[in-house]
C-alpha cells in the first residue's frame, strides 16, 4: 500500500515587515482551493514573482505564520519545538532548492551531504551509510564513484541537482517540495530533471510540491495546479484542465503570457505607419 501523506494549508498568512516581501493568505494546500495532497501526485503552485515562491517553499518549516497552520498528517508543522518530531518531519518531507550552486558549501565535498543524510535520517552505520548513498545516486542517473570526493565546482548544474535530489531521497520521503528545480540548470538538461521527477513519482510514490513560474512544465509533469497571484491562489484543479482552459482573468493572462511557435518571430508591438512618407 502506497503511503498516503496528507498535508493541507488552512489558510496560513504571513506578513512581512517589508513591502517587497509582502504575502499574504498562501491557500497553496486549503481545501478549498487544491485539496489534500495524496500519494504519488505532484501539485504544482505556479506563481510569477520569486518571493512568492521561496516564501511558499520556505514556510513549510523556516517562516512563522502570522495566522493559520501548516498540518502534515495532522500535526501542525509551524508548532513542532521537539527535536524528535522535528526530524521526523524533515525525515518524510525533503526540500529540494533552486539553485544547485548554492544548495552545496564550496568548500566541502558532495559526499559529505550524501553521508550525513543517511546517518540522520536512514540510520546507516558503518559500510550502510556508502551503499545508501550509492543507491540514491542511482536512482538519479549516477553512482558514488562519480561523486565521492568531488566538490561542487567539479560538476555541472545538472550533476549538482541529481544529487540534491538523491539527498533528499535518502530518508525515502513521503513528500519533496521542490522550489524551481530547473530554472538554474541548462535548457538542454532541464526536460531531464523534469522526466526524472515524473519517474520519481510514478516508481517510488513520492508525492512532489513543484513551485513553479514555467507554465509548460506544470502542464507536462503536474496532477494538479494551483495558480497564485499576489500569495494569494486564485485558480486550481486538474492541471490539464486549468491550463488547457483556465477560467480566472489572471490564469488566462499567463497563459497569453506563454509565446507559441506561431508567434516566434513576430514584433510584439505592430508599427504605425500612417503618415510615414
Amino acid at each position: 500500500m502506497f503511503r498516503k501523506p496528507n498535508c493541507s494549508n488552512a489558510r496560513f498568512t504571513r506578513f512581512f515587515k517589508h513591502t517587497y516581501l509582502f504575502i499574504q493568505s498562501i491557500n497553496s494546500f486549503a481545501s478549498t482551493s487544491i485539496g489534500r495532497i495524496t500519494a504519488a501526485q505532484t501539485i504544482a503552485p505556479t506563481v510569477t514573482v520569486n518571493t512568492y515562491a521561496l516564501s511558499m517553499g520556505a514556510s513549510i518549516t523556516l517562516a512563522t505564520p502570522t495566522d493559520g497552520a501548516i498540518r502534515f498528517l495532522g500535526t501542525d508543522v509551524t508548532r513542532i519545538r521537539r527535536n524528535r518530531e522535528r526530524m521526523d518531519f524533515m525525515r518524510q518531507v525533503q526540500p529540494i532548492f533552486q539553485n544547485p550552486f548554492e544548495a552545496f558549501n564550496p568548500l566541502k565535498r558532495l559526499d559529505r551531504y550524501l553521508f550525513i543524510s543517511a546517518r540522520r535520517f536512514a540510520h546507516a552505520k558503518g559500510a550502510e551509510v556508502e551503499a545508501a548513498a550509492d543507491r540514491a545516486l542511482h536512482q538519479v542517473g549516477l553512482s558514488l564513484a562519480e561523486v565521492k570526493g568531488r566538490f561542487p565546482h567539479e560538476l555541472s548544474g545538472g550533476q549538482l541537482q541529481r544529487i540534491a535530489i538523491a539527498r533528499a531521497l535518502i530518508s525515502s520521503p513521503s513528500l519533496i517540495v521542490a522550489d524551481e528545480p530547473v530554472s538554474m540548470v541548462d535548457a538542454s538538461l532541464r526536460m531531464s530533471i523534469v522526466n526524472l521527477f515524473k519517474a520519481l513519482r510514478d516508481e517510488l510514490k513520492v508525492s512532489i510540491v513543484y513551485i513553479t513560474h514555467d507554465l509548460a512544465t506544470a502542464y507536462y509533469i503536474s496532477d494538479r495546479v494551483l495558480i497564485m497571484q499576489r500569495g494569494r491562489a486564485v485558480e486550481s484543479g486538474v492541471a490539464r484542465e486549468v491550463l488547457a482552459n483556465p477560467q480566472h482573468p489572471y490564469s488566462i493572462l499567463l497563459k497569453n503570457s506563454v509565446l507559441s511557435p506561431e508567434d516566434a518571430g513576430k514584433p510584439l508591438i505592430s508599427a504605425n505607419t500612417s503618415g510615414v512618407t
